[in-house]
């Protein structure tokens, strides 16, 4: 397993334990997060990243993100996920995550459906 891999295996399983103190440890200070194909960015920052997943997933009980389908190229790696948030919701999720060289998350880019 590559170090990009490994960073990004440990912030799904820290999503999934609901952990957000180890979540956040795998991004970078300066971590950035976009919505594709817009290209907004949606989060900036370990401080906003860390309050927006306390807020909006990690208060979820029945949270769990299952791996689908994962491509590691490099430093970058892409995950296909299926998302459970509640007993009703579920999402399908791709997301694209940089690693950096101090094997951090450095910016994800998550996948809108159409």
């Amino acid at each position: 397993m590559t170090a990009a891999e490994r960073i990004v295996q440990a912030q799904l399983d820290a999503y999934n334990a609901r952990n957000l103190e180890a979540f956040a440890a795998c991004y970078a200070e300066d971590v950035k997060v976009y919505r594709l194909p817009a290209m907004t960015l949606s989060l900036s920052g370990r401080a906003a990243l860390a309050d927006h997943y306390a807020s909006k997933r990690f208060n979820l009980p029945k949270l769990h993100a299952a791996l689908l389908h994962r491509i590691v190229q490099g430093s970058r790696v892409i995950d296909h996920e299926d998302v459970t948030l509640d007993s009703e919701n579920h999402m399908r999720a791709v997301a694209i995550y940089d690693v950096n060289a101090d094997s951090l998350i450095a910016a994800v880019w998550f996948v809108d459906a159409e």
